[in-house]
């Protein structure tokens, strides 16, 4: 998958209409250091772009697997293009979200917004409560994450404990 071409035509496109957006998944982070294998772009967005951007989508190939209020999938037949995620957030959380992202520098030295640590791993905890077969790969992220300079443990464990998965955290806590 060609995350750079991906990435360039997302971000014109979303820039051009003033759509808040971040790089969230595998990509991000890769931003934040910690290299492994993603078969797939996310991106986190303004829940108002939905249905520009499944129109967007479309309209270059990609096929919509899914679309919900929540999220939208698409797959691409050429693999080149492969697949992107969206997950669209919307009141508080959208505004907090964005207002505490920073910029880096993502594939191909593209400039790119991505959530603090502690964002990322909240979507990373609720992925496993929706999700349990996701908890070995996203805990061995969260981990990765969570050891950063300058994480706030006491949001994380929140984020943990507002999901019912306080035993995953103190698995977490011993790791650190």
């Amino acid at each position: 998958m060609d995350f750079a071409r991906n990435l360039e035509d997302l971000k014109g496109f979303l820039d051009a209409r003033q759509y808040r957006w971040a790089l969230i998944g595998g990509v991000a982070l890769a931003v934040y250091g910690l290299a492994r294998t993603t078969l797939d772009l996310d991106l986190v967005v303004d829940v108002d772009a939905q249905a520009e951007i499944v129109s967007f989508m479309e309209g270059l190939g990609f096929d919509t697997l899914h679309c919900s209020a929540a999220y939208s999938n698409h797959l691409h037949p050429n693999p080149i293009r492969g697949r992107i995620d969206f997950l669209y957030v919307k009141g508080p959380t959208r505004d907090r979200l964005f207002a505490e992202a920073e910029e880096r520098t993502g594939p191909r030295g593209i400039t790119v917004l991505v959530p603090k640590p502690e964002h990322l791993i909240a979507m990373k905890v609720l992925a496993i409560k929706s999700d349990p077969g996701r908890t070995f790969q996203d805990l061995a992220d969260i981990r990765y994450l969570a050891s950063l300079p300058g994480v706030d443990h006491d949001e994380i464990r929140g984020q943990f404990e507002r999901h019912g998965l306080l035993d995953r955290y103190r698995e977490l806590e011993r790791i650190l």
